[in-house]
């Protein structure tokens, strides 16, 4: 039997590790799974250097959403430890000003007091409309509880604080596969195409009937993707 690989899995903003609880287990014939922190540092720098810290030498490594940035920054930083690279429902892009408006707006809204009102605003656009009702809001407010507002704060600041990526991507060598929700209401089908158009040994997959959170909605199709990318590339 072929040894498992070491996979790190990179939460997203409103999440911890267990969004990753089912593709870490439907994967642990294959892989050796862990979930490094990433609720520390002020900056995505930061947050990159605290996962390389506890990080296998060589791993293969999945970021989701927030995760994504943080993967990308880590690639970055330590290109030579990433055997293959996914990401799901991520941007190798900057903030638009949009975005960068928004992310300041969220911040100074949780600094008054108004932590729950942002996350039920955010709650259209992380879910596909099909499962805004059902099981799937309250596991993402059981996720944000446990964060917390200074922890949600502190990720949406590093977040402001990343690089462009596009010109990294074009100069990987990894197996690159993104993955997304055909109706992500928070990063577009485009630029989910646009990593696997960039990345010289990139491809590109997408979920049907599935918004932001891939894999909590779509936790079956998400992982069978994920094995094909740990098997195939």
């Amino acid at each position: 039997m072929a040894r498992r690989q070491n996979l790190l899995l990179i939460p997203g903003l409103v999440c911890d590790a267990a969004v990753w609880r089912y593709p870490a287990e439907h994967l642990a014939d294959i892989a050796e799974v862990s979930t490094p922190p990433a609720t520390q540092g002020e900056t995505m720098a930061d947050m990159a250097r605290i996962a390389l810290y506890s990080a296998p030498v060589k791993f293969a490594l999945a970021g989701f959403s927030m995760g994504g940035y943080v993967a990308l920054e880590m690639l970055r930083q330590a290109p030579e430890r990433i055997t293959r690279l996914a990401l799901l429902d991520s941007s190798a892009r900057a903030d638009t000003p949009q975005k960068a408006e928004g992310r300041r707006a969220a911040i100074a809204a949780c600094e008054c007091g108004k932590f729950s009102d942002v996350i039920e605003n955010m709650m259209p656009v992380l879910l596909h409309p099909a499962h805004q009702s059902g099981p799937l809001p309250a596991v993402v407010r059981e996720m944000v509880g446990r964060i917390g507002v200074e922890t949600f704060v502190r990720r949406l600041r590093a977040i402001a604080s990343r690089q462009d990526s596009r010109d990294l991507l074009r100069k990987s060598t990894q197996p690159v596969r993104a993955i997304c929700g055909r109706e992500d209401g928070m990063i577009t089908v485009e630029e989910h195409a646009e990593i696997a158009e960039l990345a010289p040994n990139g491809r590109f997959s997408l979920i049907e009937e599935c918004g932001h959170m891939t894999i909590i909605e779509r936790p079956q199709a998400a992982t069978a993707l994920l094995r094909d990318w740990l098997v195939y590339g």
